[in-house]
């Protein structure tokens, strides 16, 4: 295949098309201290065990999350993956260089996407799930887009406690839609009734449960409130072992959830790549993005598997598509699978206790300190404080004495006025020591 770069005057047509005055415009949201101007002190040639122990040199300057206390959440979370996840994702029988829904190709692998549908579809209380898609905040767009579909109307209402990620992807996507958005502010301390925000052209109203601050909510009541004035509710869960724990979104009466599935079996890597759940009611499946793997039998009664539904503009009328999404993170939602799998009921119970413990464990010594205030009345892993000092700068701190301490709120929400607010997280890999250096460190950085 000829490689075909792109002129000048295509570039400054692509720019122009978009409104961007240039390329580094792009790249706005990279933090300005991570730009780098001028040439990098890189040697001219080396060998290639040469070029192994430099690189891991320059690698050893990171805090991994595998290497330090790690107490980083709001979205994507460290959890331990038994490392018979990564062997058994790797056999030869799920390897294929091909799109691996083709039944032709990989019967094996349709029976893996069926069972992982009917994990999204138990853990989250739902009727059907589908194949799975990019990420949490691609399947939250995907969402707000299927909401729209089923109700013809076109305003979104988004709680103020939704992932501020997620709702620049349905933002992004409304530019597009014409979807109307109703944004609430963000407020760690209160969540809007947003039911009196619900009127006849309300298609959805989108909450995330625990919340982008980590509190806790029953939205039952709300439901009912989207159900009465004909809108649907939108549940998003970005920490999915908090289904281990607590009422499902399909008990409090939610139509479409939409979450992210990294904690299980997926590694924090660079920010991806993740897997994104997507549920909804048996009466809406047709109007959901993605695949859909069925089960049933050929003509000798043997069991098999079949992609059953796929709205794709490959498959039907390209108007009536209900997605352009084309490829699912297929082998995270292996590992996801075979992790959920490994865990069992029993112990998906046991991981979401001993997740609730070590955050009740660390809140509770960090409340005590001076300085320091908790701003959740419940919580599932992970809750917020308010410091006294800058929480960037308390994290800075914390990182030189080799600890992830927490992500400070003003680095997904700049300007609204958040800037002591540090969100953190604790999973079952903190241990006792973790949480006792935490707290040390942080009294002396507040001191």
């Amino acid at each position: 295949m000829r490689y075909l770069p792109l002129t000048e005057a295509d570039r400054q047509s692509m720019l122009a098309r978009i409104g961007a005055p240039s390329v580094d415009a792009l790249f706005r949201d990279v933090p300005e201290q991570a730009y780098h101007d001028g040439d990098f002190d890189l040697p001219d040639f080396k060998g290639e065990l040469e070029v192994e122990r430099l690189l891991r040199g320059y690698a050893d300057e990171n805090l991994g999350a595998n290497s330090v206390p790690c107490f980083l959440g709001a979205g994507a979370y460290h959890h331990h993956v038994p490392s018979s996840v990564d062997y058994l994702i790797q056999r030869g029988e799920f390897l294929t260089a091909y799109t691996p829904y083709q039944p032709e190709i990989a019967q094996g692998t349709l029976q893996y996407v069926f069972e992982f549908q009917t994990q999204v579809a138990m853990l989250t209380g739902m009727d059907v799930a589908n194949a799975g898609m990019y990420d949490g905040a691609t399947s939250c767009g995907e969402a707000v887009a299927m909401a729209m579909r089923i109700t013809r109307r076109s305003k979104a209402v988004l709680s103020g406690w939704l992932h501020p990620h997620y709702r620049e992807v349905v933002e992004t996507n409304a530019h597009f839609l014409g979807t109307e958005i109703h944004s609430e502010p963000a407020d760690p301390l209160n969540g809007t009734d947003l039911s009196a925000l619900i009127d006849d052209q309300t298609a959805c109203v989108v909450v995330q449960n625990p919340g982008i601050f980590g509190h806790v909510r029953d939205y039952s009541d709300l439901a009912a409130a989207c159900h009465e004035k004909g809108a649907l509710l939108v549940m998003i869960v970005t920490e999915a072992v908090s289904l281990g724990a607590l009422k499902s979104p399909g008990e409090m009466g939610a139509d479409i959830v939409a979450g992210e599935g990294q904690s299980f079996g997926v590694q924090l890597g660079y920010g991806g790549p993740y897997v994104g759940l997507f549920a909804t009611r048996q009466k809406y499946v047709r109007n959901m993005p993605g695949r859909l793997c069925g089960e049933t039998v050929d003509e000798d009664g043997r069991r098999g598997y079949v992609l059953t539904l796929s709205t794709r503009e490959q498959h039907i009328r390209r108007e009536k598509a209900t997605s352009n999404i084309c490829t699912a993170s297929g082998l995270c939602a292996l590992a996801f699978t075979i992790h959920v799998s490994l865990l069992g009921e029993a112990g998906l119970d046991r991981l979401a206790k001993l997740n609730h413990a070590a955050a009740v464990t660390l809140a509770e010594k960090l409340e005590a300190l001076d300085g320091v205030e908790l701003l959740n009345d419940t919580f599932f892993n992970e809750f917020t404080i308010k410091l006294s000092k800058p929480a960037d700068t308390v994290v800075e701190k914390l990182a030189g004495k080799g600890i992830l301490g927490g992500v400070p709120v003003s680095r997904m929400m700049p300007g609204a006025g958040l800037d002591n607010c540090l969100i953190l997280a604790a999973t079952e890999t903190a241990t006792a020591e973790d949480i006792d250096h935490l707290v040390s460190s942080l009294k002396e950085a507040l001191a």
